[in-house]
C-alpha cells in the first residue's frame, strides 16, 4: 500500500510540473534583446546614431590607447627632417640586438634579406623588385625609425606590428646590419 501512495505522489508531481511549462507562451524573459536580438541589414542605414551618420567619431583631441604621437609628417619633408634630427631614446641597456634581430627576420627579412642586401625571398621570387641593399643608402636611425612607421615606396607601414620601442630596436638592428656590409 506504501509503494501506491509513492508511486501515485511521483506520478501527481509529475504532471503538476509538466503541466507548468507551454511552449507557446513561454515564461518572462529578462532582457529580450539579448535572446532573439534584432536583425538589421549589413550596411543598412540605422537611427542608432545622431542625425543618421553611419558611427560616431570619437571626442576632439582623443588619442587612441597605446597610440603614441610621432611629430613628424609622412611627407618627404617629414622624412628628412628625422633623418637629420630624429636620434633613438633607447640607452645602452634598452638595445637588445637579439630581439632585433628577431624582429627583422620577422617582418623584414622577406624584403630586404636577412643580411639586409635587398636580396630576400620575396625579391628573389620577383614578387618585389628595386629593394635596395643597406650598403648603397645613407641611412640614419631616425630615418629608419620614420620609414617603418609610415612606409615608403612600395613598402607599407609597420606602425600597427610594431610598437615604438620595437621599431627603434629594428632600427638599431639595422645599422647593425649596414656597418657589416
Amino acid at each position: 500500500m506504501k509503494r501506491l501512495y509513492k508511486i501515485t505522489l511521483l506520478f501527481g508531481i509529475t504532471i503538476l510540473v509538466s503541466s507548468c511549462h507551454n511552449n507557446a507562451a513561454p515564461n518572462y524573459q529578462y532582457f529580450p534583446n539579448m535572446y532573439e536580438s534584432v536583425g538589421y541589414e549589413t550596411y543598412a542605414e540605422s537611427n542608432a546614431f545622431k542625425d543618421g551618420k553611419e558611427g560616431q567619431l570619437p571626442a576632439e583631441g582623443t588619442v587612441n590607447r597605446g597610440f603614441e604621437p610621432f611629430e613628424y609628417e609622412n611627407s618627404t619633408a617629414g622624412y628628412e627632417l628625422a633623418k637629420a634630427n630624429l636620434k633613438s631614446p633607447l640607452d645602452s641597456l634598452s638595445r637588445d640586438p637579439e630581439k632585433g634581430k628577431e624582429l627583422f627576420e620577422i617582418y623584414c627579412a622577406t624584403c630586404h634579406g636577412n643580411t639586409g642586401n635587398g636580396k630576400g625571398k620575396l625579391v628573389e621570387r620577383e614578387k618585389f623588385l628595386g629593394v635596395p641593399s643597406y650598403k648603397d643608402r645613407v641611412i640614419t636611425e631616425g630615418s629608419i625609425f620614420h620609414v617603418v612607421t609610415y612606409g615608403l615606396n612600395s613598402m607599407g607601414s609597420h606602425a600597427n606590428q610594431l610598437s615604438a620601442q620595437e621599431r627603434w630596436v629594428v632600427a638599431d638592428y639595422v645599422l647593425k646590419l649596414k656597418s657589416e656590409l
